[in-house]
């Protein structure tokens, strides 16, 4: 990889003085060749690079200064240039430091020396010339120049320079400490609200988003304060597993990137040895994951040192008598106290003989809302390797695992403490497979460890709707567990939930709940929002799968939990509603009544009746827009979950349409050209009333952009669709050429459409996935349409960039296709899509 030179941090065309070539014109050459050489790697090449670069510039310097006849300056490293890491294309951070004695002509002169050469090379510079004083006057008003002075080192020149401007420096940081570093944490957070979390990002920027190089720097500058140090157990492995990923990127790229993107992570897993990008993002998490623990511990600690140092010194005194230096301590459970805002354990407490302890402060920390201590959490975690706990589980255990899973947003922080011990995988070695695995899917706010402890604390709010909690919640910890295994993870889930069941201490009745939760646990959503709950075959088979009225219960509690910790698009009202439609047929079914008495969203409303009769009546289509947005149920909120965004997006949008062939494809063109995107949809064929069958479309959209159309004009359009006057087609392919030219490519799976078997006994159901796009449902119906098949409804859902749609079609004759066709039906929508 050739090393880029298009990047320049000098003035516009910027030229060395007097414009003749430098002797050191080596520099460069010597510079690609070892950026070339795939020898050294990671801190040995930032090492050599960062010498090679010293020596360059250390030869500007005696060269130019000796010309210059100055004496009394210093070429000062700083920042990571100081540290001695240089990765490929990182700027240089040089300070030229002087006495003050020096003319200033000529002091301007010496640093165009240095600073134009660097610029000739198309490297990035950040510069200064300065006195001592000045240099500390700057740090004074300046926390990042200070934090810089940090880690100065000496390149040329006076070296006492350099070395009084260090002493001074840290001298200074510490005074300013108790000041200062409640302004580097604020601008930590800053950064890190910004940026958002690294260990969860999927194209994460490994400098700036927290538990990034950032916040690994700011933990030197704390420890450098001497008021607080940070964890050190694998604190400099993952900083330098951080530098060597950013080594790759800028090697691969050729450009000064921090952001790992997408399209760049394949090439840089190979470049760093990997086996995919996913190995590569998992040891970036992990790393992150080490950092963001460390400065939680870090910043926790720096927070009580200065509590402490602000008490007055009579306070103190009065205090001291009563407590002779040490803190109270509140009990919080057998062997666990409170001591200054954190849970500790108790001085008689032995972990070594208590293999229960680890988990009952835990528990006792998380419901009371404290974190638990560092020094506790080794103690536990040393003991536990040495004694761990007995298989199965003895009950108090069990019981004090699920009390922690069942403290609500308090968990988390325990919980992740645990895991940076190593104690979670001891504990539970399945979790190992899972830990810092990234999901791909868009829709995921987190990895799949913490989405699983997410779902937790989501369902930890719902315990009070399920007979048992405990296997909620244990279910909710377990859901996604076999995503770490090839195949399908809830099969894989199903197997893995049933040992650790088992090694919990839960008897064969309850293994057998948690599994077939863990097996089923995308059941309900997805019957839900993709088969029709009319269709007796339906419900009858999600009874069967379910198999009591009480797991039915567990499974729904559980479906909301894992919706609601997935992201902000996988739930809502609207889906909530659905899903607890199907709840109430599925319950009536296994208390054997009959289908007929449980009426729910599948029947048509008065409205929707009152539409299909007019539709019928006028022999045309007749529509209705609302804007309607479902505000938030109580089942969608919690003590401990905030309340998610109204749902669903965009306005309700009916058709009543007699029925006649190409309805579908003509609405969703209709809908295409005036920029409404489908967020969920319903067909419906309605019994047939006195002037014949009427299709019912039930339609979410919402504008792409501007103002919705008026129902006039979709109505008049739609009617022009219906009769041929409009061509559709022609027109939604004129505007996907228009809107190709000025949209950025998106790499997507290819299309899927298959033949779920066995969802209905009165049509065939085929199923599409496929990546949402303008025409999208248009170009469905179409297809189905050419394919001679009749839809009979139809259940659309896009879940944030994808499309999943049902839809229930028959043949001619108004039965299911044969296998055969149906899918030769399927091949025909999926070739129409690619």
């Amino acid at each position: 990889m050739t090393e880029s030179v298009e990047e320049t941090a000098g003035p516009a065309g910027a030229q060395s003085p007097g414009n003749t070539p430098a002797p050191e014109g080596g520099y460069p050459a010597a510079r690609l060749r070892l950026l070339q050489d795939t020898t050294p790697t990671g801190p040995d090449r930032r090492a050599a690079l960062a010498r090679l670069t010293d020596d360059w510039l250390a030869g500007l310097l005696a060269r130019h200064g000796a010309a210059a006849g100055l004496s009394g300056t210093a070429l000062v490293a700083v920042g990571g240039y100081g540290r001695g890491e240089l990765s490929p294309r990182s700027d240089l951070d040089l300070l030229l430091l002087h006495d003050g004695r020096a003319d200033a002509g000529a002091l301007a002169t010496l640093a165009d020396h240095l600073w134009y050469p660097v610029w000739d090379l198309g490297l990035a510079l950040d510069h200064s010339v300065r006195t001592p004083a000045e240099a500390r006057k700057a740090a004074r008003e300046d926390l990042k120049v200070q934090l810089g002075l940090l880690d100065a080192r000496h390149l040329a020149g006076d070296p006492d320079l350099t070395a009084a401007l260090r002493t001074t420096a840290y001298a200074d940081w510490r005074e300013s400490a108790p000041k200062r570093l409640p302004e580097l944490h604020d601008l930590c957070q800053e950064r890190a609200e910004r940026q958002g979390e690294l260990q969860y990002l999927l194209e994460p920027d490994l400098k700036e988003a927290r538990g990034g190089l950032r916040d690994a720097t700011a933990l030197r500058a704390v420890a450098a304060s001497w008021l607080a140090d940070a964890p050190r157990g694998g604190l400099e492995a993952a900083r330098t597993r951080l530098l060597d990923a950013r080594d790759a990127l800028h090697l691969t790229t050729g450009r000064a990137t921090d952001r790992l993107s997408l399209q760049e992570q394949d090439q840089v897993a190979t470049a760093l040895g990997m086996l995919d990008a996913d190995a590569l993002l998992r040891q970036t998490y992990e790393s992150a994951r080490t950092i963001s623990y460390a400065a939680d511990v870090t910043w926790r600690e720096v927070g009580r040192v200065l509590r402490a140092r602000s008490l007055k010194p009579m306070l103190r005194g009065l205090l001291h008598g009563r407590t002779a230096g040490k803190g109270e301590r509140s009990p919080l459970a057998e062997g666990v106290v409170e001591l200054d805002g954190e849970a500790v354990l108790a001085r008689t407490a032995r972990p070594e003989r208590d293999p229960v302890l680890v988990l009952r402060a835990a528990a006792a920390a998380a419901q009371a809302g404290l974190p638990l201590a560092t020094h506790a959490i080794r103690r536990c975690a040393t003991a536990t390797a040495t004694r761990p706990l007995p298989v199965p589980w003895p009950a108090e255990a069990r019981e004090q695992l699920v009390t922690l899973l069942g403290a609500g947003t308090h968990t988390v922080p325990v919980w992740e403490a645990l895991e940076a011990e190593g104690i979670i995988t001891r504990l539970l070695p399945d979790w190992e497979r899972v830990r810092c695995r990234p999901q791909r899917n868009p829709v995921h706010t987190w990895t799949v460890d913490r989405h699983l402890v997410e779902t937790a604390v989501r369902a930890s709010a719902l315990t009070r709707r399920v007979h048992r909690p405990d296997l909620l919640l244990v279910a909710a910890l377990l859901h996604d567990i076999g995503k770490g295994w090839p195949g399908d993870h809830s099969v894989a889930g199903e197997t893995i939930a049933r040992d650790v069941a088992a090694r919990l201490g839960f008897d064969a009745r309850d293994t057998t709940v948690i599994a077939t939760l863990v097996r089923h646990h995308l059941l309900l959503i997805e019957t839900a929002t993709r088969r029709d709950l009319d269709d007796p075959a339906t419900v009858g088979a999600v009874a069967e799968a379910v198999g009591s009225t009480r797991t039915l219960e567990l499974l729904h509690a559980l479906t909301e939990a894992d919706a609601l910790a997935t992201g902000p698009a996988a739930w809502s009202a609207w889906r909530g509603g659905l899903v607890a439609d199907l709840v109430k047929r599925v319950a009536a079914r296994l208390a054997g009544e009959p289908d007929t008495e449980v009426r729910g969203a599948g029947e048509p409303t008065a409205e929707q009746e009152r539409l299909a009769i007019e539709a019928g009546r006028t022999g045309g289509p007749v529509l209705a827009l609302h804007a309607r947005a479902e505000a938030p149920t109580d089942a969608d909120t919690g003590p401990e979950t905030p309340a998610p965004a109204q749902e669903p997006v965009g306005v309700e949008l009916l058709i009543a349409v007699p029925d006649q062939p190409g309805v579908l494809p003509a609405a969703a063109g209709v809908l295409a050209l005036h920029r409404l995107t489908v967020r969920a949809a319903d067909l419906l064929l309605l019994d047939p009333i006195d002037e014949g069958p009427v299709l019912l479309l039930s339609w979410r959209v919402a504008a792409e952009y501007g103002s919705l159309p008026q129902a006039d004009r979709l109505r008049a359009d739609l009617l022009r669709a219906l009769d041929g006057s409009l061509d559709v087609p022609a027109r939604l392919t004129e505007r996907e050429r228009a809107y190709a030219r000025r949209s950025r490519v998106v790499l997507a799976p290819p299309p899927r459409v298959t033949v779920a078997g066995g969802s209905s006994d009165t049509a065939t159901v085929i199923e599409v996935r496929a990546q949402d796009a303008h025409g999208l449902l248009h170009r469905i119906g179409r297809a189905l349409e050419t394919a001679g098949v009749a839809v009979r409804s139809a259940h659309i859902s896009t879940l944030g960039a994808n499309a999943v749609d049902a839809f229930y079609v028959t043949g001619e004759d108004g039965a299911p296709l044969t296998d055969a066709a149906a899918h030769e039906v399927a091949a025909a929508v999926e070739r129409a899509l690619q």
